[in-house]
């Protein structure tokens, strides 16, 4: 069987979704690296992988994938007897669903905006907007409240157990836990041990690694 390839940058959060999740799942893989500076994910040979030109891409034999969060739960249910169990059986599947949605449709465009401007500028050579950091960061700690509560409940989002619904937040929250915006996590302390938890995993210091390389 052909190996699993995942096109991208290390760089990526999107990229780094995908790479957790194959780690977590003791899977071999070979990484292809898409230089973006170049802008190499825009023309071909990536185009015809992601037609819309963005980071990253799985091929798996003849399967090719895009879009990180769906790669992941392609990965987690494909490979379900492999390493972590990143789905839950039956009716507590739903729960974990809806903390991947909340992830996706809540935590994200907040963390990320963040992220883009306290982190990723200032990398660049660019100013950050302090008005759009007030901005996210006032959202982001309204979402953080309602995680809050919910951790009090299960030490986990999902649940008891580490999901998919906890994976997906690794990228940004590992971001915003090396920017002043920690605050609205370490103020939090469901939300600051989940974070501790989570952040440690031997998968995500693999993506760590990567970085180095």
């Amino acid at each position: 069987m052909a190996p699993i390839k995942v096109h991208g940058s290390p760089l990526s959060t999107a990229t780094q979704r995908v790479i957790v999740s194959l780690h977590e799942k003791d899977l071999e893989f070979e990484f292809v690296p898409v230089n973006m500076a170049t802008g190499d994910h825009k023309k071909e040979p990536f185009i015809s992988l992601n037609p819309f030109g963005q980071v990253p891409a799985l091929e798996d034999g003849e399967l090719k994938l895009f879009e990180s969060r769906a790669i992941t739960q392609y990965i987690a249910r494909d490979y379900s007897d492999k390493g972590t169990q990143l789905l839950c059986p039956g009716k507590k599947m739903a729960l974990v669903s809806v903390w991947m949605e909340v992830e996706a449709q809540q935590f994200e465009p907040a963390a990320s905006k963040l992220n883009w401007e306290i982190f990723y500028k200032p990398f660049f050579g660019m100013t950050t907007d302090p008005a759009a950091v007030a901005e996210n960061e006032t959202k982001l700690a309204q979402v953080l409240d309602i995680y809050e509560s919910r951790l009090a409940q299960s030490k986990y989002l999902g649940g008891d157990s580490f999901t998919l619904a906890d994976l997906h937040h690794l990228p940004n929250l590992h971001l915003l836990l090396v920017t002043q915006s920690k605050k609205l996590i370490e103020s939090r302390p469901h939300v600051s041990a989940w974070a501790a938890d989570i952040t440690a995993r031997p998968a995500w210091a693999k993506v760590l690694a990567m970085q180095k390389n």
